[in-house]
C-alpha cells in the first residue's frame, strides 16, 4: 500500500516486484489482517478521501490517501477477506470483524499481484539486505538517482540540477500524519501587504552609526536598514566582516586590526602545511590528493565570465585555488565538497583579500557546514522545512507537486546548497546575501524566499500542467531570470502574513524561530482570548524596527505587527 502523501509515485508490476517506473521503491508498510482492528474514513466534503488503519495492538498506519476518490473500491476489495461494520459512536470507523479462511493471507495480497518481492527486488542495496522481514510499519525511500544503471534513468540528464545526481543520496522527506493537513488548509493568513524596499545604505549612514573608537552604535537599526536595502558596493568590504561574523559589532577599531594580524598569522600558518607537502607525501596522502585535484577542476569552471575571474593565469582564479586549499587543512575532514568554490567566489571578488575573504569564507561554512556533510543532513531538513512551509502558502500547488512526481522539492536542491548562487546575477547574489545575512526577519527567511520564487511560477507550472521533467526544466531554466528585488518584497511580505497569523502551526512556528504558545488568555479590556507568540530575536528586532510598508490599495500605512505582549502593535514608519 503506497501512502500517497508522501510523495511517492504510482507503482506498477514488473514480475513478482513492485517497483516505479524508474525504479525507485516507495514507501510501504505491511501487516496481517488478522491484525486489524478498524479502518477510519475522511469526513465527506473534507478535501480527498483517505482511509487510516489502526491494528489490534493500537498501532495507527500512515493515512492512504485517494486523490482521485475510489477509497470504497478498496473497502469492497477489503470486504472479501473481512467483516466490516460501521462503529456506533463514530459512521467514519468501519470494525473489523475476521471470520473469513482466507485471513491468513498477507494485505498487500490485495492488490491482486501474485507475490510481492519487495526485499527481493532491493536486496541489493546494503540497507535492506540484512533485512529478515517486514516490521508492522517499515518505511523505505531509495533516491532513483542512486541507481547504478542507466537504464532506470528515465529522466534525461541534462534536465537534472547541477549537484543532484550526486549530493544527496537516500533522502527522506517524513510528512507528518493525517489529519494534519486539514487543519493547515483552513488557516487564513490574511491579506498580504505590498512591501517597499529603500535605497542601499550608504557610507554616510553607516559612518553616522560608530563612535570615535569605530564601535557600531546601533547594530540592530544597521541590519535593519541593510534587510531592507543592502549596501552600496563600498561599504561590501567592511561591512561583510561584520554580518559574517567576523568582526564582532561591539569591537572598536583598533581591536579589529589586532585581530587581523592574528588571523594573517593563522592563515599562512595553515597554508604553508599544504604547501610544503612535498610530491613524495602528496602519493602517500589520496584525500588531499582528491581535494586538490576537485578544487582545481571547479575553479577552472567557477564564474570565468566575470572580469575578476576570467582570463588564463588569472590572479583571482590563485586566490580562489589557495583560499579553497587552505580550508582543507582548516577543516580537513569536511575538505573541500563541489560547491563551495560558488561560495567563495563572491567573497573573494568583494574583499580582495586572501585572508579576510579566507576567514570570511570560514564564517560563512560554519553557517553552511551542514549542507556538504556527507550525509546531506542540512539539505534534508531544509527541503523538509521548505515543504512545511509551502504546504501552509499553498496546499493545492503542493498537491499538484506531489501528483507530479515532483514533492520532494528536488528542484530547489541547488538554490539550497549553494544559496541560489547559480539562480541569480553576480550583481544581484551580492545583495541577496547581505540581506539574507543579517539574520531578518526571521530565522530561515531564505526558505521563504524559496516560497516567494515557487509561488512566482505556481500559474505557469499548472496552467500547462508542467510534469516531473517540465518541472524540473523549467526551474533550471529561471537562471539569471529572476529579478531579486521583486523576490525580496514578495518573501518579506510572506513572513509578516506568517508572524501576524495567531493561529500559525507549531511546525510553521519552529521552522521561522516562533514559538506559539497554545494558551490562551484573555485580554484586560476586551475579555476576548488571544495566543500568545514568543519570537526569536532576529523577529523581534525586525518586529520592533520601523518597517514601511504600503497597502494594497496603494496608500502607505503602519504595519501591524505582533509582539510578546497579547495585544499588537502599531509601529511608525521609518
Amino acid at each position: 500500500m503506497v501512502n500517497t502523501v508522501s510523495f511517492k509515485k504510482k507503482p506498477r508490476s514488473n514480475g513478482d516486484a513492485t517497483t516505479h517506473a524508474n525504479g525507485e521503491s516507495k514507501w510501504s508498510f505491511q501487516f496481517s489482517l488478522t491484525d486489524l482492528k478498524s479502518i477510519k474514513q475522511n469526513k465527506e466534503g473534507m478535501g480527498w478521501s483517505y482511509l487510516v488503519f489502526c491494528l489490534k495492538d493500537d498501532v495507527i498506519l500512515p493515512a492512504l490517501h485517494f486523490h482521485h476518490g475510489d477509497s470504497k473500491l478498496l473497502i469492497v476489495s477489503l470486504e472479501k477477506y473481512v467483516v466490516l461494520c460501521e462503529s456506533p459512536q463514530d459512521k467514519r470507523i468501519l470494525l473489523v470483524n475476521c471470520q473469513n479462511k482466507s485471513l491468513s493471507q498477507s494485505f498487500e495480497n490485495l492488490l491482486d499481484e501474485p507475490t510481492y518481492g519487495l526485499i527481493q527486488k532491493l536486496k541489493k542495496d546494503p540497507y535492506t539486505a540484512t533485512m529478515g522481514g517486514f516490521s508492522k510499519v517499515t518505511n523505505y525511500i531509495f533516491d532513483s538517482l542512486r541507481g547504478s544503471d542507466p537504464s532506470t534513468q528515465q529522466r534525461p540528464p541534462s534536465e537534472m540540477a547541477d549537484f543532484l545526481s550526486d549530493a544527496i543520496p537516500g533522502l527522506k522527506i517524513n510528512q507528518q500524519e493525517e489529519p494534519g493537513f486539514e487543519v493547515i488548509t483552513r488557516i487564513d493568513l490574511g491579506k498580504r501587504p505590498d512591501i517597499i524596499r529603500r535605497e542601499p545604505v550608504s557610507a554616510e549612514e553607516w559612518i553616522k552609526n560608530m563612535d570615535s573608537e569605530g564601535r557600531i552604535l546601533d547594530a540592530d537599526s544597521i541590519k535593519q536598514m541593510i534587510f531592507k536595502g543592502g549596501l552600496c558596493h563600498a561599504l561590501r568590504k567592511e561591512v561583510w566582516k561584520f554580518l559574517l561574523g567576523y568582526f564582532p559589532w561591539h569591537s572598536t577599531r583598533e581591536e579589529r586590526t589586532n585581530l587581523q594580524k592574528r588571523k594573517t598569522d593563522e592563515y599562512f600558518k595553515m597554508k604553508l602545511q599544504w604547501k610544503s607537502v612535498t610530491d613524495e607525501q602528496e602519493k602517500r596522502n589520496s584525500r588531499l590528493r582528491d581535494y586538490k585535484s576537485l578544487i582545481e577542476k571547479d575553479v577552472n569552471r567557477t564564474d570565468r565570465t566575470n572580469k575578476f575571474y576570467e582570463g588564463q593565469d588569472n590572479p583571482g582564479l590563485i586566490l580562489l585555488h589557495d583560499i579553497l586549499m587552505t580550508y582543507c587543512m582548516y577543516d580537513f575532514d569536511l575538505g573541500y565538497v563541489q560547491g563551495m568554490s560558488d561560495l567563495l567566489s563572491p567573497v573573494l571578488y568583494v574583499m580582495e583579500n586572501e585572508v579576510d575573504a579566507f576567514w570570511c569564507f570560514v564564517s560563512y561554512m560554519d553557517q553552511m557546514h551542514e549542507n556538504f556533510e556527507e550525509q546531506m543532513q542540512g539539505m534534508k531538513t531544509q527541503l523538509i522545512q521548505l515543504s512545511t512551509l509551502l504546504r501552509l502558502l499553498d496546499s493545492g500547488f503542493c498537491s499538484y507537486l506531489e501528483s507530479q512526481d515532483s514533492g520532494y522539492l528536488y528542484f530547489c536542491f541547488r538554490w539550497l546548497l549553494i544559496r541560489f548562487k547559480r539562480e541569480f546575477s553576480f550583481q544581484d547574489i551580492l545583495r541577496l546575501w547581505e540581506v539574507m545575512w543579517t539574520e531578518l526577519p526571521c530565522q530561515n527567511f531564505h526558505l521563504l524566499i524559496c516560497c516567494a520564487i515557487l509561488e512566482s511560477e505556481k500559474q505557469q507550472i499548472m496552467d500547462k500542467h508542467y510534469g516531473f521533467n517540465e518541472i524540473l526544466k523549467h526551474i533550471n531554466e529561471l537562471s539569471m531570470k529572476i529579478d531579486v528585488e521583486d523576490i525580496l518584497c514578495k518573501a518579506e511580505a510572506i513572513s509578516i502574513q506568517m508572524m501576524n497569523c495567531k493561529e500559525l502551526p507549531q511546525a510553521v512556528g519552529e521552522v521561522l524561530g516562533m514559538e506559539t504558545s497554545a494558551v490562551t488568555t484573555p485580554d484586560s479590556d476586551t475579555g476576548e482570548d488571544e495566543s500568545v507568540t514568543v519570537m526569536s530575536r532576529s523577529a523581534s528586532t525586525y518586529q520592533n524596527l520601523s518597517m514601511p510598508v504600503t497597502a494594497a490599495n496603494g496608500t502607505r500605512e503602519n504595519a501591524q505587527q505582533m509582539a510578546v505582549t497579547h495585544s499588537a502593535q502599531r509601529l511608525t514608519p521609518t
